[in-house]
């Protein structure tokens, strides 16, 4: 039996299976805290870079995944994003993301970003719980 897709609502950029415009993200849990999925870089995605996504989609993307990770309720408190390599649009980029240690308060998560299996762009991210 696959597991259901994770999905915020319909029209979440990164996840919703209705907003045309986002990501369409498939993303889905291997573990407790621990999540890995893919969306589509379409034309509409492109940044300063022709040909590539706009960073802020690759953040988008991980930032999508760690909040996933951190488990209904939780917010972003704080995002890094380092980038290492340009994300050509007609892939799939794929997320991965795990939540490494907890307080009653806040969540900490890192999250990886790959095309065809290389590392394009890491993420450390500070989710608060609410």
């Amino acid at each position: 039996m696959t597991p259901e897709p994770l999905v915020h609502h319909e029209l979440c950029f990164g996840c919703g299976r209705t907003n045309l415009f986002g990501l369409l993200m498939e993303v889905e849990s291997v573990g407790e805290g621990h999540v890995r999925g893919r969306g589509f870089v379409k034309q509409d995605h492109q940044g300063p870079v022709p040909g590539a996504a706009h960073p802020g989609v690759i953040a988008a993307a991980l930032s999508e995944a760690m909040a996933f990770a951190a488990g209904a309720g939780a917010e972003p408190a704080a995002i890094e994003l380092g980038l290492e390599a340009t994300v050509p649009v007609g892939t799939f980029l794929e997320v991965d993301a795990h939540a490494h240690s907890s307080t009653d308060a806040e969540i900490d998560i890192t999250a990886t970003a790959r095309v065809d299996g290389k590392q394009v762009a890491t993420a450390r991210g500070a989710y608060r719980r609410q």
